[in-house]
């Protein structure tokens, strides 16, 4: 019998025979030389670490019982206190940010709900101006003053003190304010940073007296703990037209303009910077998607001026006019009384002043049901359940589909009942789970019209073009509304709108205004469908530069507007849309339209001027022409310049062209044809922003005259034509 071997025994000779690398070396001989006889050094041994002392307590594991001891529910607002960069407090100055925008979006809707025309004040007080340089936020107290309709008391706690606690969360309607977050967050924040409550006036009766209260939300409750309350006839408070030289005006904080309303003031720590996403830029914005909304700012007296970057917006200082002299106007001749071309923001005194544009104020929106497209299985089971207990178990599938949901008929209501076995007086109760199930497949595959649209209130296009008007300085501004769209079987508009030329940066990228619910929205640009929606139109089409995969470049400004009953926002800070595929195509439709208008308009302007300079170049050698004519044949001069001079106008007679409303060629019309004009909004032409070639003589100023979208003339500008000049000194000769 052979014995086996394994593998380590056939190769354990060999690795033994073999003499390590190190004694290898020490073997071999220095070069030209013997070697050196080394004295051999026994290598040490290796000693192993100590292993690690082991504690003599034996380990305690946690069982069932012991862990179903530690646990226990926490409260919205506890886990909001914790997590407020959900909330969009993760750093001073957006958290600065957030507290007034939550709270101007919850006076604007409670003025417009109650059809009162907006007049807001917002006030930003440094409780710390003597702070080091080097200091990176400070104290504040913001306070927001409306003329709304007030709160009764009962609700204040409720408001203030509690999060997600609302009437806008259930409803489908247009609102700003969607989850009962937004201003009782803000105070909780400003609990969080300073330890202060908030400070609430309120007078919902002109005739009584306003109530003064205070109150701090208990995290761990979720609700309020009120400090003071009483009644005062402080309201508003008189202790803001103290602060400044602006505030001691008459015309601030006027008891008359504030009869009725509310008044929110909160401490916290941020930091107050101009720029972008500053205080400043939002109010801005604000009052571009607010035309028929008063806005009084009150800034701080100290403004951190590190990274500071200008707005490519209006300058209220530039624009305010000297004292006595009325503020320049555009050159607009316009009688259509729902754009006043002359409203411009003014800074005065420490004061910024937002004016209304408008007197007239959205359209009023109703509330409507659930459309049976939009809803998924355990919604329709969750109503089924309410319903039954609203009605003690006594209602019908009949009823419930024509009062829980929109457009569903009587006849549609009997069709539904029909196509999954039961008759119209089944109650809700008696139905089976496969029986539901068939339902809700039945309703998602039913041909239904599209859910009502009187729950949106649009900007619309007047209204646009009104606010681009007051706070952008450009020349050329173009509007679009789309037709309501649905997504999940909610009701959506889309609206855009451009301003070109001017004032505006030439050399920057185009900037991107984004609004949801007449909301702007500040951050996460990138992240939002509108943003992604630019990027993805071809500006190119509308003779504008633009990089691959990115938005134009040039003197350009974009607006966009999405109303829903319901934004589909990215977080609960509303910072950004989420992209939604039909939401995205309609926002591409109404910049494309906005985009072939400013097109047309660019392009008539290249044809104008080519032609124009054609003219100067036939203006230039006539009177040579008609004197050498004149020398050969005898004809007079002067009739041989006229002659030449009326050909070449009539072959450069786009040089003299109209352009209408949409930026198209007009032709003669009659009186009729201008007055149709006046029905169609569609663009404002603004002659002295109109910007001008760099190489274009002073003298090459001259204006043609297009209508503006009510059928008014606005001067556009062109090259002018030296037919207009003095004669030269050898034209002279021929008269």
């Amino acid at each position: 019998m052979t014995a086996t071997l394994s593998f380590p025994d056939l190769f354990e000779p060999m690795i033994a025979a073999k003499p390590r690398k190190s004694q290898q070396r020490s073997s071999k001989q220095p070069k030209g030389g013997r070697a050196r006889a080394e004295p051999a050094t026994p290598e040490p041994e290796s000693v192993p670490a100590p292993a690690p002392a082991r504690s003599s307590k034996p380990r305690v594991r946690a069982t069932a019982e012991s862990m179903a001891a530690q646990q226990r529910d926490i409260s919205v607002s506890e886990f909001f206190a914790k997590n407020r960069h959900l909330l969009g407090f993760d750093n001073p100055r957006k958290a600065l940010l957030t507290s007034v925008k939550e709270a101007v979006d919850n006076s604007l809707d409670a003025c417009e709900e109650a059809g009162i025309l907006p007049n807001l004040t917002v006030v930003i007080e440094d409780l710390q101006p003597d702070r080091p340089s080097t200091a990176k936020q400070s104290r504040y107290r913001v306070t927001v003053v409306d003329n709304g309709p007030g709160i009764v008391r009962r609700q204040v706690d409720n408001i203030f003190g509690r999060l997600l606690y609302g009437s806008k969360f259930h409803r489908l309607k247009m609102s700003r304010g969607q989850q009962g977050i937004g201003i009782s967050a803000a105070g909780m924040y400003g609990l969080i940073t300073t330890g202060k409550p908030m400070v609430i006036h309120t007078r919902p009766d002109a005739k009584k007296r306003a109530h003064h209260i205070e109150l701090a939300m208990n995290t761990k409750t979720n609700r309020a703990e009120v400090t003071e309350d009483q009644e005062t006839d402080d309201f508003p408070p008189q202790r803001l037209k103290t602060l400044s030289a602006g505030t001691r005006d008459e015309a601030f904080l006027n008891s008359g303009d504030y009869t009725t309303g509310t008044s929110v003031s909160i401490e916290l720590e941020g930091r107050y910077q101009k720029g972008r996403g500053s205080v400043d830029e939002f109010l801005e914005l604000v009052a571009i998607a607010n035309p028929h909304a008063q806005i009084m700012f009150v800034p701080p007296t100290r403004v951190a001026a590190e990274d500071q970057e200008d707005l490519p917006l209006t300058d209220a200082a530039k624009d305010t006019p000297d004292e006595g002299k009325a503020p320049p106007a555009p050159d607009i001749v316009a009688k259509d009384k729902k754009i006043d071309a002359t409203v411009s923001n003014i800074e005065k005194d420490g004061m910024i002043v937002f004016a209304r544009g408008t007197d007239q104020l959205p359209p009023e929106t109703q509330e409507i049901q659930p459309h049976p497209r939009g809803i998924e299985l355990g919604l329709l089971i969750q109503m089924m359940k309410d319903f039954e207990a609203a009605n003690k178990g006594g209602g019908t599938l009949y009823n419930f589909l024509q009062e829980k949901f929109c457009r569903v008929s009587s006849a549609r209501a009997s069709d539904f009942c029909k196509a999954i076995g039961v008759h119209s007086r089944t109650k809700v109760g008696d139905l089976e789970p496969a029986q539901i199930e068939a339902l809700f497949k039945t309703m998602q595959e039913t041909r239904l019209a599209p859910p009502p649209t009187d729950c949106l209130a649009p900007i619309g296009v007047r209204s646009m073009l009104s606010g681009l008007l007051k706070g952008v300085r450009a020349e050329f501004y173009a509007a679009e509304t789309r037709e309501p769209a649905i997504y999940r079987g909610r009701p959506f508009l889309v609206e855009a709108a451009i301003a070109y030329g001017g004032e505006l940066p030439a050399d920057d990228t185009a900037r991107v205004i984004r609004y949801a619910n007449r909301v702007p929205l500040i951050f996460q640009q990138s992240a939002c469908s509108s943003f992604k929606a630019c990027a993805e139109t071809s500006w190119k089409n509308y003779n504008l530069t633009q990089p691959r995969g990115s938005i134009p470049i040039g003197p350009l400004i974009i607006m966009i507007h999405m109303a829903s009953v319901w934004v589909p926002f990215t977080s609960e800070s509303k910072e950004a849309i989420a992209d939604y595929d039909e939401i995205r195509k309609e926002m591409k439709l109404a910049l494309m339209v906005c985009g072939r208008k400013l097109g047309t308009y660019l392009r008539k302007r290249t044809a104008m001027k080519r032609q124009s300079d054609r003219r100067d170049v036939f203006e230039r050698y006539i009177g040579e022409i008609a004197k050498a004519i004149n020398s050969i044949t005898g004809e007079p001069a002067k009739k041989l310049y006229d002659q030449l001079l009326k050909e070449a106008r009539k072959r450069t007679a786009m040089a003299d062209a109209q352009l209408d409303e949409e930026g198209r060629t007009m032709k003669k019309r009659m009186k009729d044809e201008a007055d149709e004009l006046r029905g169609d909004e569609g663009v404002v032409m603004v002659e002295n922003r109109a910007s001008q070639p760099a190489q274009e003589s002073p003298a090459k100023k001259d204006a043609a005259s297009p209508p503006t979208a009510n059928g008014d003339v606005v001067k556009l500008s062109k090259p002018k034509r030296k037919s207009k000049k003095k004669p030269s000194k050898n034209d002279q000769e021929l008269f």
